[in-house]
C-alpha cells in the first residue's frame, strides 16, 4: 500500500547557484498532498533544478528544503532514463532489490508493476530495445518499486509521439488516484491542463505564480504567465 504525503514539502528561500549563474532565486513554496503539481516555465527557468533540490540531489547555495515527514519515500524519473543492459523485468527486479523488497514477493510485484504501467507482455524484451514511450513507462515502474508517497517527473512526455505521451498520462493519473503525490516539470501545457491540480510557474529561477491549475489557465495573475500561455517570448 502506497503511503500518502501527510505533511507538506517546504522550500524556504532556496537559492541554487552554479558557475556564477543563479538557477533558483529565493524560492519559497509549499507542495501538499493532492492531484499532480505541474511545474511550468520557459526553458532555463529552473524546473528540473527545483525537482533535484526537492530530492536532495544538488547542494543549495542558501535556504533549505524541509520534508514534513522525513521518512516519506520519494522517487524521481528523469527525462532520459538510463536502462540497464538486461530485460525489462530484470530492470524492475533490480529496483525492487534496491528498495529491499522481500525476495519472495518480487515476482508478484513485478507483475503488478507491469500491469500498472501497461507493459504486460514486454517482460522478456531487452530494456534498451523498447520504444521511447515504453522505456519511460519502465522507468516509472522502477520508481514505483519504492512505493513512493512522492514521485517527481522531469518532462515525462518529452520527445514522445501523442499516443505514447497519452499512455504516460494515463499511468500518472492512475498513480495520483492511488495516493501518490506527483510533481512534474513539463512544457506540455495540454498535459498540465488535463492532469494538474495546481501549478508552480517559474521564470529565470524565480517563483512568479502558484495556485490552482484552473485559475492559472483561465486567468493568470501575472504578465509573465499571460505571455507564457499565449506563446510569447518572455524578457
Amino acid at each position: 500500500m502506497t503511503a500518502t504525503l501527510e505533511s507538506p514539502i517546504r522550500f524556504e528561500d532556496v537559492v541554487v547557484r552554479s558557475g556564477g549563474a543563479t538557477i533558483l532565486d529565493g524560492i519559497t513554496l509549499e507542495i501538499r498532498q493532492g492531484p499532480p503539481t505541474a511545474v511550468l516555465g520557459p526553458n532555463g527557468s529552473g524546473k528540473t533544478t527545483l525537482l533535484r533540490a526537492a530530492m536532495g540531489l544538488i547542494a543549495l547555495s542558501r535556504g533549505r528544503v524541509i520534508w514534513g515527514d522525513p521518512g516519506a519515500a520519494r522517487a524521481i524519473v528523469f527525462q532520459r532514463p538510463v536502462m540497464l543492459r538486461r530485460s525489462a523485468s530484470a530492470n524492475v527486479r533490480y529496483a525492487l532489490a534496491a528498495a529491499r523488497v522481500e525476495r519472495r514477493i518480487r515476482k508478484r510485484r513485478v507483475a503488478e508493476l507491469f500491469k500498472q504501467t501497461g507493459l504486460e507482455g514486454l517482460e522478456a524484451r531487452p530494456a534498451r530495445r523498447l520504444s521511447g514511450g515504453e522505456q519511460q513507462r519502465l522507468a516509472l515502474a522502477r520508481a514505483l518499486a519504492r512505493d513512493p508517497s512522492v514521485l517527481f517527473l522531469d518532462e515525462p512526455g518529452a520527445s514522445l509521439d501523442p499516443y505514447a505521451a497519452r499512455a504516460i498520462e494515463d499511468v500518472v493519473s492512475t498513480m495520483s488516484g492511488a495516493g501518490v503525490k506527483v510533481v512534474m516539470a513539463t512544457h506540455d501545457l495540454g498535459c498540465a491542463r488535463r492532469l494538474a491540480g495546481d501549478v508552480v510557474f517559474l521564470h529565470r529561477g524565480r517563483l512568479v505564480e502558484t495556485g490552482p491549475a484552473d485559475e492559472f489557465f483561465k486567468c493568470p495573475a501575472t504578465e509573465e504567465a499571460r505571455k507564457f500561455l499565449a506563446g510569447d517570448l518572455l524578457d
